[in-house]
Protein backbone atom coordinates (compact mmCIF):
# COMPACT_ATOMS: atom_id res chain seq x y z
CA UNK A 1 0.00 0.00 0.00
CA UNK A 2 0.88 3.62 -0.40
CA UNK A 3 2.75 5.38 2.56
CA UNK A 4 0.87 8.31 4.29
CA UNK A 5 3.20 11.16 3.33
CA UNK A 6 4.72 14.16 5.82
CA UNK A 7 5.14 17.49 4.68
CA UNK A 8 7.65 18.41 7.43
CA UNK A 9 10.21 16.67 9.49
CA UNK A 10 9.85 16.54 13.71
CA UNK A 11 13.00 16.31 15.55
CA UNK A 12 13.59 12.54 17.15
CA UNK A 13 15.53 12.56 20.18
CA UNK A 14 16.24 8.88 20.87
CA UNK A 15 17.43 7.71 24.26
CA UNK A 16 18.74 4.86 26.43
CA UNK A 17 18.46 1.59 27.67
CA UNK A 18 15.14 -0.54 27.23
CA UNK A 19 13.13 2.75 25.76
CA UNK A 20 15.73 2.89 23.02
CA UNK A 21 15.46 -0.65 22.14
CA UNK A 22 11.53 -0.65 22.29
CA UNK A 23 12.26 3.01 20.48
CA UNK A 24 13.45 1.04 17.51
CA UNK A 25 10.69 -1.48 17.72
CA UNK A 26 7.60 1.11 17.35
CA UNK A 27 9.07 2.48 14.21
CA UNK A 28 9.61 -0.74 12.97
CA UNK A 29 6.72 -1.98 13.80
CA UNK A 30 4.22 0.31 14.21
CA UNK A 31 5.44 3.56 11.88
CA UNK A 32 6.93 3.06 9.12
CA UNK A 33 5.32 0.33 7.23
CA UNK A 34 2.41 3.03 7.46
CA UNK A 35 3.94 6.02 7.42
CA UNK A 36 6.93 7.69 5.07
CA UNK A 37 8.64 8.83 8.46
CA UNK A 38 10.34 12.15 7.88
CA UNK A 39 12.62 13.04 11.40
CA UNK A 40 15.70 14.83 12.44
CA UNK A 41 17.51 12.17 14.46
CA UNK A 42 19.92 13.21 17.11
CA UNK A 43 21.30 10.53 19.28
CA UNK A 44 20.39 11.82 23.12
CA UNK A 45 22.18 8.52 24.63
CA UNK A 46 24.35 9.00 27.53
CA UNK A 47 27.58 7.91 26.00
CA UNK A 48 26.93 10.52 22.95
CA UNK A 49 25.78 13.51 25.44
CA UNK A 50 29.33 12.45 27.21
CA UNK A 51 31.17 12.63 23.98
CA UNK A 52 29.50 15.93 22.88
CA UNK A 53 29.63 17.41 26.18
CA UNK A 54 25.90 17.77 25.68
CA UNK A 55 26.66 19.85 21.90
CA UNK A 56 24.02 17.47 20.63
CA UNK A 57 21.55 17.81 23.65
CA UNK A 58 21.39 21.81 22.76
CA UNK A 59 21.53 21.20 18.70
CA UNK A 60 18.32 19.08 19.88
CA UNK A 61 16.29 21.72 21.31
CA UNK A 62 17.12 24.22 18.82
CA UNK A 63 15.71 21.56 16.23
CA UNK A 64 12.77 21.51 18.03
CA UNK A 65 12.66 25.20 18.45
CA UNK A 66 12.88 25.66 14.32
CA UNK A 67 10.58 22.62 13.45
CA UNK A 68 8.00 23.16 16.10
CA UNK A 69 7.41 19.41 17.23
CA UNK A 70 9.94 17.17 18.50
CA UNK A 71 9.62 13.68 20.08
CA UNK A 72 11.76 12.04 22.28
CA UNK A 73 12.76 8.52 23.77
CA UNK A 74 13.68 8.45 27.96
CA UNK A 75 16.78 9.29 28.75
CA UNK A 76 19.72 8.58 31.59
CA UNK A 77 20.63 11.31 33.80
CA UNK A 78 24.07 10.29 35.22
CA UNK A 79 25.16 10.00 38.55
CA UNK A 80 28.29 8.38 39.99
CA UNK A 81 27.24 4.46 39.28
CA UNK A 82 26.73 5.63 35.66
CA UNK A 83 29.65 7.57 35.20
CA UNK A 84 31.82 4.02 36.29
CA UNK A 85 29.09 1.75 34.52
CA UNK A 86 29.19 3.82 30.76
CA UNK A 87 32.78 5.04 31.71
CA UNK A 88 31.76 8.38 31.39
CA UNK A 89 34.42 11.41 31.56
CA UNK A 90 31.68 13.78 33.80
CA UNK A 91 28.71 13.53 35.41
CA UNK A 92 26.26 15.29 32.53
CA UNK A 93 22.95 17.02 33.56
CA UNK A 94 19.94 15.91 32.84
CA UNK A 95 19.12 16.70 29.65
CA UNK A 96 15.33 16.94 29.78
CA UNK A 97 16.62 20.17 32.53
CA UNK A 98 18.36 21.65 29.32
CA UNK A 99 15.42 21.29 26.52
CA UNK A 100 13.31 22.68 29.52
CA UNK A 101 15.82 25.47 30.11
CA UNK A 102 16.21 26.25 26.28
CA UNK A 103 12.43 26.05 25.26
CA UNK A 104 11.18 27.46 28.78
CA UNK A 105 8.00 25.22 28.44
CA UNK A 106 5.61 23.92 30.63
CA UNK A 107 5.32 20.25 31.03
CA UNK A 108 1.53 18.68 30.88
CA UNK A 109 0.78 15.30 32.01
CA UNK A 110 -2.11 13.48 31.93
CA UNK A 111 -2.88 9.68 32.49
CA UNK A 112 -3.83 7.12 29.69
CA UNK A 113 -7.21 5.72 30.65
CA UNK A 114 -8.66 2.29 29.74
CA UNK A 115 -12.02 0.45 30.51
CA UNK A 116 -10.40 -2.39 32.72
CA UNK A 117 -7.64 -0.86 34.58
CA UNK A 118 -9.48 1.39 37.54
CA UNK A 119 -7.60 3.87 39.66
CA UNK A 120 -6.33 3.31 42.63
CA UNK A 121 -7.89 6.20 44.05
CA UNK A 122 -11.87 5.31 43.49
CA UNK A 123 -12.87 9.24 43.71
CA UNK A 124 -10.89 10.05 40.06
CA UNK A 125 -13.57 9.27 37.30
CA UNK A 126 -11.91 11.93 35.31
CA UNK A 127 -7.88 12.18 34.32
CA UNK A 128 -6.27 15.07 36.11
CA UNK A 129 -3.84 17.15 33.96
CA UNK A 130 -0.64 18.00 35.53
CA UNK A 131 0.93 21.19 34.36
CA UNK A 132 4.80 21.12 35.55
CA UNK A 133 6.77 24.36 35.15
CA UNK A 134 9.92 23.07 33.50
CA UNK A 135 12.30 25.91 34.14
CA UNK A 136 14.90 26.31 37.15
CA UNK A 137 14.10 24.85 41.05
CA UNK A 138 17.15 22.26 41.42
CA UNK A 139 17.08 21.18 37.93
CA UNK A 140 18.99 24.46 37.60
CA UNK A 141 20.82 24.40 40.78
CA UNK A 142 24.26 24.97 42.21
CA UNK A 143 25.45 22.79 44.90
CA UNK A 144 28.57 23.20 47.58
CA UNK A 145 29.37 20.10 49.76
CA UNK A 146 31.04 22.32 53.04
CA UNK A 147 34.66 20.80 54.06
CA UNK A 148 34.18 22.77 57.74
CA UNK A 149 33.03 25.49 59.76
CA UNK A 150 31.83 28.55 58.56
CA UNK A 151 29.18 31.17 57.25
CA UNK A 152 27.10 30.42 53.76
CA UNK A 153 26.13 33.14 52.04
CA UNK A 154 23.39 34.10 49.32
CA UNK A 155 25.05 37.14 47.01
CA UNK A 156 22.98 39.05 44.28
CA UNK A 157 25.63 41.36 42.19
CA UNK A 158 23.19 43.69 40.24
CA UNK A 159 24.39 44.53 36.57
CA UNK A 160 24.22 48.40 38.40
CA UNK A 161 26.56 46.93 40.69
CA UNK A 162 24.86 46.82 43.88
CA UNK A 163 24.72 44.04 45.79
CA UNK A 164 22.34 42.18 47.96
CA UNK A 165 23.43 40.04 50.53
CA UNK A 166 21.82 37.43 52.81
CA UNK A 167 23.11 35.18 55.70
CA UNK A 168 21.72 31.16 54.76
CA UNK A 169 23.36 29.92 57.87
CA UNK A 170 26.34 29.97 60.52
CA UNK A 171 28.03 26.66 60.01
CA UNK A 172 29.17 25.08 62.98
CA UNK A 173 30.68 22.08 61.27
CA UNK A 174 30.90 20.41 57.42
CA UNK A 175 27.49 20.70 55.68
CA UNK A 176 25.50 21.79 52.37
CA UNK A 177 24.68 24.56 50.64
CA UNK A 178 22.06 24.79 47.78
CA UNK A 179 21.43 27.66 45.82
CA UNK A 180 17.86 27.69 43.17
CA UNK A 181 16.31 30.47 40.97
CA UNK A 182 14.12 31.28 38.70
CA UNK A 183 13.01 34.09 36.38
CA UNK A 184 9.71 36.44 36.58
CA UNK A 185 9.13 35.87 32.53
CA UNK A 186 9.62 31.73 32.74
CA UNK A 187 6.51 31.90 35.81
CA UNK A 188 4.90 34.31 33.37
CA UNK A 189 4.92 32.05 30.53
CA UNK A 190 3.96 28.85 32.86
CA UNK A 191 0.90 31.09 33.89
CA UNK A 192 0.02 31.96 30.33
CA UNK A 193 0.56 27.96 29.08
CA UNK A 194 -1.76 26.52 32.22
CA UNK A 195 -4.27 29.08 31.69
CA UNK A 196 -4.50 28.69 27.86
CA UNK A 197 -4.34 24.92 28.28
CA UNK A 198 -7.38 24.73 30.63
CA UNK A 199 -9.53 26.83 28.56
CA UNK A 200 -8.27 24.73 25.62
CA UNK A 201 -9.84 21.57 26.99
CA UNK A 202 -12.40 23.20 29.15
CA UNK A 203 -11.16 22.42 32.73
CA UNK A 204 -10.52 24.29 35.94
CA UNK A 205 -6.43 25.29 37.56
CA UNK A 206 -5.78 24.39 40.85
CA UNK A 207 -2.93 25.83 42.05
CA UNK A 208 -0.29 24.72 44.70
CA UNK A 209 2.83 26.52 46.32
CA UNK A 210 4.34 26.79 49.95
CA UNK A 211 4.27 30.65 50.58
CA UNK A 212 3.86 30.64 54.16
CA UNK A 213 7.35 29.23 54.25
CA UNK A 214 9.45 30.23 51.16
CA UNK A 215 7.29 33.77 51.14
CA UNK A 216 9.63 35.12 48.52
CA UNK A 217 10.06 32.04 46.17
CA UNK A 218 6.98 30.66 46.25
CA UNK A 219 5.33 33.28 47.33
CA UNK A 220 6.73 35.22 44.01
CA UNK A 221 4.64 32.11 42.25
CA UNK A 222 1.54 32.66 43.82
CA UNK A 223 1.35 36.19 42.86
CA UNK A 224 2.56 36.36 39.05
CA UNK A 225 0.07 33.10 38.76
CA UNK A 226 -2.95 35.75 40.10
CA UNK A 227 -1.55 38.51 38.29
CA UNK A 228 -1.91 37.13 34.86
CA UNK A 229 -4.83 35.23 35.85
CA UNK A 230 -6.59 38.76 36.63
CA UNK A 231 -4.89 40.62 33.99
CA UNK A 232 -5.08 38.18 30.95
CA UNK A 233 -7.78 35.57 31.61
CA UNK A 234 -10.44 36.28 34.39
CA UNK A 235 -12.88 37.17 31.89
CA UNK A 236 -12.56 33.90 29.27
CA UNK A 237 -12.09 31.79 32.72
CA UNK A 238 -15.92 33.38 34.14
CA UNK A 239 -17.18 33.57 30.02
CA UNK A 240 -16.61 29.63 30.14
CA UNK A 241 -17.74 28.67 33.67
CA UNK A 242 -14.28 27.83 34.97
CA UNK A 243 -12.61 28.71 38.16
CA UNK A 244 -8.97 29.29 39.42
CA UNK A 245 -7.96 29.08 42.51
CA UNK A 246 -4.47 28.95 44.46
CA UNK A 247 -4.00 26.94 47.71
CA UNK A 248 -1.23 25.36 49.48
CA UNK A 249 0.31 22.37 48.18
CA UNK A 250 0.09 19.89 50.96
CA UNK A 251 -3.69 21.09 51.13
CA UNK A 252 -3.73 20.65 47.58
CA UNK A 253 -2.72 17.33 47.88
CA UNK A 254 -5.22 16.48 50.25
CA UNK A 255 -7.44 18.07 48.06
CA UNK A 256 -6.61 15.81 44.68
CA UNK A 257 -6.65 12.35 46.96
CA UNK A 258 -10.32 13.24 47.36
CA UNK A 259 -11.63 14.80 44.53
CA UNK A 260 -13.28 13.42 41.04
CA UNK A 261 -10.70 14.41 38.85
CA UNK A 262 -11.03 16.83 35.62
CA UNK A 263 -8.77 19.73 36.72
CA UNK A 264 -5.65 20.81 35.37
CA UNK A 265 -3.07 21.06 38.68
CA UNK A 266 -0.44 23.25 38.26
CA UNK A 267 3.12 22.79 40.34
CA UNK A 268 6.35 23.86 40.35
CA UNK A 269 8.83 21.95 39.01
CA UNK A 270 9.76 19.63 41.74
CA UNK A 271 6.36 19.06 42.50
CA UNK A 272 5.24 18.35 39.44
CA UNK A 273 8.31 15.90 39.07
CA UNK A 274 6.99 13.99 42.03
CA UNK A 275 3.11 14.66 41.94
CA UNK A 276 2.77 13.48 37.74
CA UNK A 277 4.41 9.96 39.28
CA UNK A 278 2.10 9.93 42.30
CA UNK A 279 -0.86 10.07 39.15
CA UNK A 280 0.50 7.64 36.65
CA UNK A 281 1.15 5.17 39.49
CA UNK A 282 -2.48 5.51 41.13
CA UNK A 283 -3.76 5.27 37.68
CA UNK A 284 -1.97 2.04 36.62
CA UNK A 285 1.40 2.53 35.70
CA UNK A 286 4.17 5.21 35.03
CA UNK A 287 4.16 4.28 31.59
CA UNK A 288 0.57 4.76 30.91
CA UNK A 289 0.85 8.57 30.95
CA UNK A 290 0.94 11.03 28.12
CA UNK A 291 3.26 14.32 28.82
CA UNK A 292 4.03 16.70 26.43
CA UNK A 293 6.01 20.24 26.71
CA UNK A 294 4.45 23.56 25.42
CA UNK A 295 6.82 26.21 24.90
CA UNK A 296 5.59 29.99 24.69
CA UNK A 297 6.74 30.08 20.98
CA UNK A 298 4.52 27.64 20.08
CA UNK A 299 6.65 24.44 20.16
CA UNK A 300 5.79 20.90 21.37
CA UNK A 301 8.14 18.17 22.34
CA UNK A 302 6.19 14.85 23.22
CA UNK A 303 7.64 12.25 25.26
CA UNK A 304 6.98 9.27 27.60
CA UNK A 305 7.35 10.17 31.34
CA UNK A 306 9.16 7.29 32.72
CA UNK A 307 12.71 6.29 32.91
CA UNK A 308 14.89 4.27 30.83
CA UNK A 309 13.40 1.33 32.09
CA UNK A 310 17.47 0.05 33.67
CA UNK A 311 16.51 -3.36 35.45
CA UNK A 312 14.59 -4.67 32.19
CA UNK A 313 17.46 -3.61 29.92
CA UNK A 314 19.66 -5.67 32.05
CA UNK A 315 17.40 -8.86 31.32
CA UNK A 316 17.22 -8.03 28.10
CA UNK A 317 20.94 -7.87 28.00
CA UNK A 318 20.74 -11.41 29.03
CA UNK A 319 18.54 -12.38 26.12
CA UNK A 320 15.40 -12.31 28.09
CA UNK A 321 12.17 -10.79 26.15
CA UNK A 322 10.66 -8.63 29.01
CA UNK A 323 7.05 -7.90 29.36
CA UNK A 324 7.98 -4.14 29.55
CA UNK A 325 4.93 -1.20 28.86
CA UNK A 326 5.60 0.67 25.43
CA UNK A 327 2.17 2.82 25.56
CA UNK A 328 3.62 6.11 27.18
CA UNK A 329 6.40 5.96 24.06
CA UNK A 330 3.98 5.20 21.48
CA UNK A 331 1.47 8.30 22.89
CA UNK A 332 4.68 10.59 22.51
CA UNK A 333 4.80 9.11 19.04
CA UNK A 334 1.00 9.62 18.22
CA UNK A 335 0.95 12.86 19.82
CA UNK A 336 3.78 14.27 17.88
CA UNK A 337 2.25 12.96 14.54
CA UNK A 338 -1.19 14.56 15.25
CA UNK A 339 0.77 18.07 16.08
CA UNK A 340 2.67 17.89 13.00
CA UNK A 341 -0.78 16.99 11.24
CA UNK A 342 -2.56 20.09 12.63
CA UNK A 343 0.77 22.15 11.82
CA UNK A 344 0.49 21.10 8.13
CA UNK A 345 -2.95 20.41 7.62
CA UNK A 346 -2.63 16.96 7.00
CA UNK A 347 -5.29 15.08 8.07
CA UNK A 348 -4.59 11.63 6.65
CA UNK A 349 -1.54 11.68 9.31
CA UNK A 350 -3.34 12.56 12.06
CA UNK A 351 -6.36 10.49 11.68
CA UNK A 352 -3.53 7.62 11.16
CA UNK A 353 -2.14 8.71 14.74
CA UNK A 354 -6.09 8.19 16.14
CA UNK A 355 -6.34 4.83 15.06
CA UNK A 356 -2.68 3.88 16.65
CA UNK A 357 -3.99 5.12 19.84
CA UNK A 358 -7.08 3.48 19.32
CA UNK A 359 -5.34 0.19 18.39
CA UNK A 360 -2.93 -0.04 21.52
CA UNK A 361 -5.94 0.87 24.06
CA UNK A 362 -8.40 -1.69 22.23
CA UNK A 363 -5.31 -4.30 22.58
CA UNK A 364 -5.64 -3.36 26.46
CA UNK A 365 -9.16 -3.52 26.36
CA UNK A 366 -9.34 -7.05 24.89
CA UNK A 367 -7.06 -8.29 27.39
CA UNK A 368 -3.93 -8.63 25.81
CA UNK A 369 -1.22 -6.82 28.27
CA UNK A 370 1.73 -6.56 29.70
CA UNK A 371 2.86 -7.32 32.85
CA UNK A 372 2.45 -4.11 34.95
CA UNK A 373 -1.36 -3.99 33.70
CA UNK A 374 -1.99 -7.05 34.28
CA UNK A 375 -1.56 -7.12 37.89
CA UNK A 376 -4.52 -4.39 38.24
CA UNK A 377 -6.45 -5.76 35.44
CA UNK A 378 -10.76 -6.10 35.92
CA UNK A 379 -11.95 -8.58 34.73
CA UNK A 380 -8.25 -10.58 34.55
CA UNK A 381 -6.24 -10.48 31.64
CA UNK A 382 -6.77 -13.24 28.78
CA UNK A 383 -3.07 -12.91 28.21
CA UNK A 384 0.19 -11.48 29.49
CA UNK A 385 2.80 -10.78 26.77
CA UNK A 386 6.32 -9.41 25.97
CA UNK A 387 7.50 -5.83 24.93
CA UNK A 388 7.37 -8.08 21.09
CA UNK A 389 4.10 -9.19 21.29
CA UNK A 390 2.28 -6.70 22.53
CA UNK A 391 3.62 -4.36 19.48
CA UNK A 392 2.76 -7.55 17.21
CA UNK A 393 -0.64 -7.43 18.69
CA UNK A 394 -1.23 -3.65 18.31
CA UNK A 395 0.06 -3.90 14.32
CA UNK A 396 -2.60 -6.53 14.14
CA UNK A 397 -5.27 -4.17 14.56
CA UNK A 398 -3.81 -1.79 12.54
Amino acid sequence: MSKIQMKNPIAELDGDEMTRVLWQLIKDKLLTPFVDLKTEYYDLSITERDKTDDKVTYDAAEAIRRLGVGVKCATITSNAARVQEYNLTHLTPSPNGILRGELDGTVFRAPIFVKNIHCNVRSWTKPIVLGRHAYGDVYKNCEIKTPCAGKAELVFTGADGKEIRRTIKEMNGPGIIQGIHNLDDSIKSFARCCFTYALDKHIDVWFGAKDTISKTYDGNFKAIMQQVFDEEYKDAFEKAGLTYFYTLIDDAVARIMKCEGGMLWACKNYDGDVMSDMIASACGSLAMMTSVLVCPGGQFEYEASHGTVQKHYYRYLKGEKTSTNPVATIFAWTGALTKRAELDGTSDLADFAHKLEAATLGTIEDGIMTGDLARLAEPAAKKIVNSWEFIDEIASRL
